[in-house]
């Protein structure tokens, strides 16, 4: 049996091809010479299907420390030099990456659920007033707070170099999931007869101190490591301050898109750290109205919110105020040594912080 091997292809002959088009538009074909690509490589799709992980390879998996151009151009193209500069601030690698941000980027386009379907909203049981009110002013607050880590990575990302496209990729699926939230929290300060309730100034003017930040790493320092590190506490209490099944499911949702951000804020600030260490944080307040019906939630009622209810609101706060410490030694930005946080009063263990 003959085994005829196949015709290979004849080289292009450049110098023949048209130079302009039927139009009379001039052509350029440097796009199909491909001088500096890197033509034949060739990912390989792992279990998954094909990830941004299974194409960084070669040059188009190094992310520069300060990228040559401020253009939308992808990562890896060839640039023409008169190429318009997009105006970017935020052109240092140190600026907005972190080592895990395409495995959360992966993460978060595999794990997007659905506020409408994935919540059996069917199945909210009647509560007593003051449950409801409490679990009302809660999804109040929570659906206020929630979108200041949609707005603020919107008013960031213009401003970072598309060289860091993973970074700005994830901060897009941040977006959605913040948006996410508040669209499941308003839902349910709707759907079993309660309102949304008490707004106050004092919170208002912590989220635009947060929006308000004057570098990208205050912001995200303040929003990722602080802010969200919080709420994320409270989803994880989820267990203890929901009332049905229901907000239960709501809390497990949002907890797992949650520890991403916290996740990103925490990895990116070390990643900068270590190259800058001249990064501060600045505190963060609370909000009496989520205080007092996190207090009734955990209570089980207006009853025992003094022999129960603030006693284990209190164990929450330390047990925030220590993840917290946690997130900062694990940024590499250590604030046991800085903090004027009274910890032994607190009940805060440093072992623990450091253990954690």
């Amino acid at each position: 049996m003959t085994v005829t091997e196949p015709a290979q292809p004849a080289e292009l002959d450049y110098d023949s091809l048209p130079t302009v088009s039927p139009l009379g538009a001039a052509l350029d074909w440097k796009w199909l010479k491909g001088a500096k690509s890197e033509w034949g490589v060739r990912p390989k799709p792992g279990p998954r299907g094909l990830t941004m992980l299974d194409i960084a390879v070669g040059s188009y998996g190094d992310v520069p420390e300060h990228p040559k151009y401020r253009s939308m151009a992808p990562r890896g193209a060839d640039v023409d030099p008169d190429t318009p500069d997009m105006g970017y601030i935020l052109n240092n690698k140190t600026d907005v990456w972190s080592e895990n941000v395409i495995e959360l980027y992966e993460e978060a386009v595999a794990r997007q659920w659905s506020a409408t379907r994935d919540i059996p909203w069917g199945e909210l049981p009647e509560l007593r007033s003051d449950i409801e009110h409490a679990i009302c002013q809660v999804c109040t607050t929570l659906t206020e707070v929630e979108m200041i880590a949609a707005d603020l990575p919107a008013k960031w990302m213009w401003r970072m170099n598309h060289d860091f496209i993973e970074a700005k990729m994830f901060l897009c699926t941040q977006i959605m999931d913040e948006a996410r939230h508040a669209e499941v929290f308003r839902k349910r300060a709707l759907a079993n007869g309660g309102g949304l309730l008490m707004s106050r100034g004092h919170g208002e003017g912590l989220l635009r101190t947060i929006l308000e930040a004057k570098t990208y790493h205050q912001a995200t320092a303040l929003m990722h490591l602080l802010g969200e590190g919080f709420i994320l506490d409270i989803f994880r209490m989820g267990e203890l301050i929901a009332p049905s099944p229901v907000e239960k499911r709501i809390f497990r949702m949002a907890m797992q898109d949650e520890a991403r951000h916290v996740a990103y804020g925490t990895m990116h600030i070390r990643y900068t750290v270590e190259h800058d260490p001249d990064v501060a944080l600045t505190e963060f307040g609370t909000n009496q109205d989520f205080g007092s019906a996190l207090a009734v939630l955990l209570g089980g009622g207006v009853e025992h919110v003094e022999d129960k209810g603030f006693p284990l609101q209190a164990e929450l706060q330390r047990k925030q105020f220590t993840s917290y410490l946690a997130r900062c030694e694990r940024a590499g930005i250590s604030r046991l040594t800085r903090t004027k946080l009274p910890l032994e009063l607190l009940g805060i263990d440093r072992a623990t912080v450091l253990a954690n």
